[in-house]
């Protein structure tokens, strides 16, 4: 550590849920921070409060499963609102005694900078920083992420944060830096040009069991339930070229086998982006796997990238197909057609995916849905030979649904984000029952 420069130490906070389950999920915009505060000399320190291979925890393979995993959980309250939902309600992620033991081996910091993921998921991010708050009070804490953006205002009102940060950090996490520290390095990387920006700090975990890859930021498409135009309203796209210089240097450097696309729209303009990057990697024979938590656009999806995606390694696969009611789409999105959908998985199958690798996500919980129309879904996914795999409606500010989902709601979403917890379904209506979404779960895995 360089003693003349000022330290910098950034926290992934705890889940507070009634589940979590580690799928392909890393801090990425935190970690893509935490590289150029680095890169331009910052010392940088880093805790991971969902960290499955901790030190302290249980040692197991992070090559089991794909790299994916449970977190350790820990039951805790159930908050204010919840309280009669017949579930546990648990803490995820590292024990507090292992964080405070982390929190008491690094010097005391200059900043402290949180990030934040679901909106619903406060409770743990105000949790983190009060721990924070503990050991360093003289270290101002900056809180940024998605539910710092999203919500604003009730991050300012009881995050406990000095600072609530919004939209993406990459163009601006040096003069923040500099705000708190007065530390003010030249600048060695172009925000609007995402080939030059240095490699995610993956190397700062205990262990790198997977690769997130993020190809582009921000999406094409306007969909009234996603949020994404409002977290990354700029579209920045990587080079080919760029894409696969990193896929190689984690690979050939830390030995990983296993990768997962973030973007938002991975298929996009395929012939000059997907198209290419896929080729390199088969060309260099690298024998690795791929997959997509994120959705894929199912229009665009042919022969072509079918085949590619297949030769190169993809091993799970996730299409955005939301609804099969497909009449009714233009209250969500354009993206696909019955006919797209059928031609997406015949190109898909012919390629040699089976049925275990493609799945289909199904909205579940929308305003206004009925669970015969989400049955009906499942049904007509299952008819066409891949997986149905119900994804509960999140209810999310700033996006067009959100008026629709608040009046449809039997919770007051508007009043606290812990009420769009998906997993109580809140659109749904008041004869909701945890039975409803067995029976969803049961019918899709059968």
């Amino acid at each position: 550590m360089n003693n003349d420069a000022p330290h910098i130490l950034l926290v992934n906070p705890w889940i507070y849920d009634f589940a979590a389950y580690d799928v392909w999920a890393k801090p990425l915009g935190l970690l893509m921070l935490a590289a150029i505060l680095r890169h331009h000399g910052f010392n940088v320190s880093y805790i991971d409060c969902l960290d499955r291979f901790h030190p302290n925890a249980p040692q197991t393979n992070p090559d089991a499963r794909s790299g994916r995993g449970p977190y350790l959980k820990t039951e805790v309250p159930k908050p204010r609102g919840l309280e009669n939902i017949s579930r546990t309600y648990s803490r995820y992620g590292i024990l507090e005694g292992w964080f405070c033991e982390d929190l008491s081996s690094i010097p005391e910091p200059d900043l402290v900078l949180v990030t934040s993921l679901m909106t619903y998921w406060y409770t743990g991010v105000h949790k983190t920083i009060e721990t924070l708050k503990e050991f360093f009070p003289e270290s101002p804490i900056v809180l940024g992420g998605i539910y710092a953006t999203l919500c604003t205002e009730h991050a300012k009102q009881y995050s406990g944060a000095d600072e609530i940060f919004t939209g993406p950090g990459s163009a601006s996490v040096l003069e923040l830096a500099a705000v708190y520290t007065g530390f003010k390095p030249d600048l060695k990387f172009n925000p609007a040009e995402f080939d030059t920006y240095p490699y995610p700090a993956f190397d700062l975990q205990h262990k790198i069991n997977y690769v997130p890859v993020l190809t582009s930021t921000g999406c094409p498409y306007s969909c009234t339930y996603c949020a994404s135009n409002f977290l990354n309203p700029e579209r920045l796209i990587r080079s080919p070229d760029a894409v696969f210089k990193e896929i190689v240097f984690w690979h050939k450097k830390y030995g990983v086998h296993n990768f997962a696309f973030y973007d938002d729209a991975l298929l996009v303009n395929a012939k000059n982006h997907i198209v290419p990057i896929l080729q390199k990697i088969i060309d260099a024979n690298l024998n690795l796997s791929f997959h997509t938590p994120n959705a894929v656009h199912i229009r665009n999806i042919t022969d072509e990238t079918a085949r590619l995606m297949y030769k190169s390694g993809f091993k799970t696969l996730r299409l955005g197909l939301e609804t099969t009611a497909f009449e009714e789409r233009e209250s969500l999105d354009r993206k696909v057609t019955e006919e797209d959908f059928i031609k997406a998985v015949a190109s898909l199958k012919k390629a040699g995916f089976t049925k275990e690798q493609v799945g289909a996500y199904l909205l579940a919980g929308l305003p206004g849905q009925s669970t015969d129309a989400i049955i009906d879904s499942i049904k007509l996914v299952k008819e066409s030979e891949i997986t149905p795999i119900p994804a509960y409606y999140t209810p999310i500010p700033h996006t067009a649904l959100w008026k629709k989902a608040a009046a449809a709601s039997r919770y007051d979403i508007e009043s606290d984000p812990i009420l769009t917890n998906n997993a109580i379904m809140p659109c749904t209506g008041k004869d909701f029952s945890w039975e409803t979404i067995c029976k969803l779960k049961r019918y899709a895995a059968g």
